[in-house]
């Protein structure tokens, strides 16, 4: 009877079980990327793994790159669009409330929402960039909290990560970031890395397609 009843609480809890951690792979001729998404960001969570199960980024290009900077991606108009045409626009019909946290930051490789200059500062509900970033030093960031940040203190080891890695701290607390590349950070730089037009889209297309990691009972 209690084998029975540990039986039926696995059960009942696997729904659950199911909804976290969660992984998706964005897969491009440069090779693929393997990005855990956050827990406690789960509206922009549900929301990305909804997209990729329905194979909405499939042939989606990473649109605009910037050097040093980040890669973006998620325009639906992208899909097979003209060489040299302007991209960035293109969007769905919602937006997602912002989740910021003040643990989740632009470091390298950070998966993060693009949006508009709306004030209460929703995300778009398809597009989004990943960090490539700089590293940092002492002097760069405190003229940063003086300037942008308008007097808002970086946490130390949010600093100390900034300044040995890089990332993009400039963006802290201003776009959700929901999710975290954990394979695959060279990717980034190689796209990162390629020529581009005066619209910062990559001369060479780069086609993605993203696939939600299945998920087995424990594992």
């Amino acid at each position: 009877m209690k084998r029975w009843l540990l039986f039926v609480c696995l059960i009942l809890t696997l729904p659950t079980m199911a909804a976290k951690n969660r992984k998706v792979k964005i897969i491009t001729p440069y090779g693929t990327m393997v990005i855990e998404l956050y827990n406690t960001t789960p509206k922009h969570r549900d929301n990305f793994i909804k997209l990729a199960k329905h194979h909405f980024y499939d042939s989606t290009l990473f649109h605009r790159v910037i050097k040093g900077f980040m890669i973006q991606g998620g325009d639906p108009d992208s899909k097979h669009a003209a060489k040299g045409a302007m991209l960035g626009n293109g969007d769905v019909n919602y937006t997602i409330p912002a989740e910021f946290q003040l643990n989740l930051y632009h470091k390298k490789g950070a998966l993060a929402a693009a949006r508009d200059n709306n004030p209460a500062k929703a995300s778009s509900g398809c597009q989004f960039y990943i960090v490539q970033g700089k590293v940092w030093t002492d002097e760069e960031l405190d003229k940063l909290e003086k300037g942008r940040l308008g007097g808002r203190k970086i946490p130390v080891d949010q600093r100390e990560y900034y300044k040995k890695y890089g990332g993009t701290p400039q963006l802290d607390q201003s776009y959700t970031v929901f999710g975290q590349v954990v394979e695959g950070l060279d990717v980034i730089d190689k796209i990162a890395g390629m020529k581009t037009d005066g619209n910062d889209r990559p001369l060479e297309d780069v086609a993605m397609k993203i696939r939600v990691v299945k998920k087995f009972l424990f594992f």
